[in-house]
C-alpha cells in the first residue's frame, strides 16, 4: 500500500475521502445561510412527512461527524509519522512541529475571518500542540491520557444526553437559539459584513472548538496508536486488526448512529460527538478493504491526490460553497432543496478531484501545503 516516496498510498486515500466528506456536513450550513439547525434534528424532525428532509438526515447519518472524526484521526497518523521522522533524524520533539502546529493555528484563524466561522483547523492547531507534548511520555502516558479524557469527554456526552431525555419528557427541546439574523446576513450582508460579524462574535463562534478539544486529542492520540499497531500495515497483522474495525463499525457504530432518526434531537449531540467516530473507524476499514481488493481502480488514485492536499481542498470547498450559496456570490442559500444540495456537494466534490490531480500534475504539493513549508523552514532555520 505504498507508493512514491515511501508514502503510504492508504492513508492519502483515507486523508482525500474524510476531506471531501467534511463538506457532506458543512454543505447543509452553507446551504441555509450559517443555520446551524440543518445538520442537527431537533427543529427538524419529521423526516418520514418529507422526502427532502429524509434526504438530509439520511446524508447526515453517513457523514455528519463521521469524516471529520476520519480526518481527526488521520491528523494523529500525520503527527505519529512527524514523530518517528525526528527520532529517526535526531531532531528535538516536538521543536519544529510546534511552529508547525502555530501556523496551523493561523491559517484556521484567516479561514475562520475570511471563509468559514466553523473553522476545525484552530482547534487542530491547538491539539496537536498539547498531544505532541504527551506523544513524548511514550505509550503508558498516551493510554493514561486516552482513558481519563475519553472518560471525561464520554461522560460529558452521557450527561448531555440525559438532560435531552429529560427535557423530551417535559415538552422541551435541547435548542441553539433563532439564527434567523445569521441567515439575512449572509443572503444580504457584504462579504466585508460577515467578516466582520465573524471577529466581533469570535469567543461565541469558537465554542465549538474549544469544546471539541478533548475529543480531538482522543482521536488524534487513536490515531497514534492505530499507527503504531501497524494498522494500515499490509501484512497479515494489518488486515486482522482492519477487520476487528469494520467489525466494530457494522455491528456498534451503525445502530448508535442510527439513533440520529429518533425525532426530538436527542440523540444529536451523542451522534455527533461520541457515536459517530466509531464509524468512523468502520469507514476507515471498510475504504481499505475495497482498496486492498481493487488496487488499480481508477478513482483510488484520484483520491490520493486530493489527500495530499488536504489542506488545500478543505479551505477552497469551503471557499467555493460561499460563493455559490451567500448573497455575495450565486446567492442559492435558502432556494434549493435538499437532493440539489446533495448534487451540488457532489458537484464540487468532482471538481477538487479534478483540480488536485491537475495542479499535482505541475507542482509537487497543494498552495497551502507549500506555503507551510516554506514557513515551517523559515521559523525552523531561526
Amino acid at each position: 500500500m505504498k507508493g512514491n516516496n515511501d508514502r503510504i498510498r492508504l492513508l492519502d486515500i483515507l486523508r482525500g475521502f474524510a476531506v471531501l466528506g467534511t463538506l457532506g456536513t458543512n454543505i447543509w450550513i452553507f446551504a441555509h445561510l450559517g443555520d446551524l439547525s440543518y445538520i442537527f434534528t431537533y427543529d427538524h424532525y419529521a423526516w418520514w412527512e418529507s422526502f427532502q428532509d429524509f434526504v438530509r438526515i439520511f446524508v447526515l447519518f453517513l457523514v455528519n461527524g463521521k469524516l471529520l472524526g476520519l480526518l481527526t484521526i488521520m491528523f494523529g497518523v500525520g503527527l505519529e509519522l512527524k514523530y518517528q521522522q525526528a527520532l529517526r533524524k535526531g531532531n528535538a520533539w516536538p521543536g519544529v512541529y510546534l511552529w508547525t502546529s502555530f501556523i496551523l493555528m493561523m491559517e484556521g484563524f484567516i479561514h475562520f475571518t475570511l471563509v468559514m466561522e466553523y473553522d476545525i483547523l484552530m482547534s487542530y492547531g491547538v491539539t496537536a500542540i498539547i498531544v505532541s507534548f504527551i506523544v513524548k511520555g511514550g505509550d503508558r502516558v498516551i493510554a493514561r491520557a486516552m482513558k481519563i479524557i475519553g472518560g471525561l469527554h464520554g461522560g460529558f456526552m452521557l450527561l448531555l444526553l440525559v438532560l435531552g431525555i429529560v427535557l423530551g419528557f417535559s415538552g422541551a427541546n435541547l435548542s441553539l437559539g433563532d439564527m434567523k439574523d445569521v441567515a439575512l446576513l449572509y443572503q444580504n450582508g457584504s462579504w466585508i459584513e460577515q467578516v466582520q460579524y465573524r471577529l466581533f462574535n469570535f469567543v461565541l463562534l469558537r465554542t465549538e472548538v474549544i469544546f471539541v478539544i478533548p475529543m480531538n486529542i482522543f482521536l488524534f492520540l487513536l490515531g497514534v496508536r492505530l499507527m503504531r499497531s501497524g494498522v494500515f500495515s499490509p501484512d497479515e497483522n494489518g488486515k486482522k486488526q482492519r477487520e476487528k474495525l469494520f467489525k466494530l463499525g457494522l455491528f456498534v457504530g451503525i445502530p448508535l448512529n442510527l439513533l440520529i432518526f429518533v425525532p426530538g434531537g436527542i440523540f444529536d449531540f451523542p451522534v455527533r460527538y461520541l457515536f459517530a467516530p466509531i464509524l468512523s473507524l468502520g469507514y476507515l476499514a471498510f475504504i481499505a478493504k475495497i482498496v486492498e481488493r481493487t488496487q488499480k481502480f481508477w478513482l483510488w488514485s484520484k483520491l490520493e491526490n486530493v489527500g495530499k492536499m488536504s489542506l488545500s481542498c478543505y479551505v477552497f470547498q469551503n471557499f467555493i460553497s460561499t460563493i455559490i450559496f451567500y448573497g455575495w456570490g450565486f446567492g442559492l442559500g435558502g432556494k434549493v432543496d435538499s437532493v440539489m444540495i446533495v448534487l451540488i456537494w457532489l458537484s464540487i466534490s468532482a471538481f477538487q478531484i479534478v483540480f488536485a490531480n491537475f495542479w499535482l500534475k505541475h507542482y509537487q504539493f497543494g498552495p497551502m501545503e507549500t506555503a507551510r513549508r516554506y514557513t515551517s523552514r523559515l521559523v525552523g532555520n531561526k
